[in-house]
């Protein structure tokens, strides 16, 4: 196997506070709904976006995928999530 370096994405160290989130895998919506309560900038919105939903979204919906998408796009264009200059491992 060989590893390679890339250009990551990630938030500015200004809103490293802002923007972390626990792994999606160790809660649910309700709590990441909690969680992200307030803070527009929570990466919630990206790796849970059904919380932008009314409760009871059913996670796998195809309109969940694509808010997950614009949410993600939204972070880059507002400079919450920006991208490496250079490739690193």
């Amino acid at each position: 196997m060989e590893v390679k370096p890339f250009r990551g994405i990630r938030p500015p160290k200004t809103l490293v506070k802002e923007v972390a989130s626990r792994p999606y895998d160790v809660l649910n919506s309700k709590e990441a709904r909690e969680e992200a309560e307030g803070n527009e900038k929570s990466l919630y919105h990206i790796i849970k976006p059904e919380i932008d939903f009314p409760l009871g979204k059913d996670e796998h919906d195809a309109d969940v995928y694509l808010k997950a998408a614009e949410n993600f796009r939204k972070f880059q264009d507002r400079g919450w999530l920006v991208q490496d200059d250079k490739e690193m491992y």
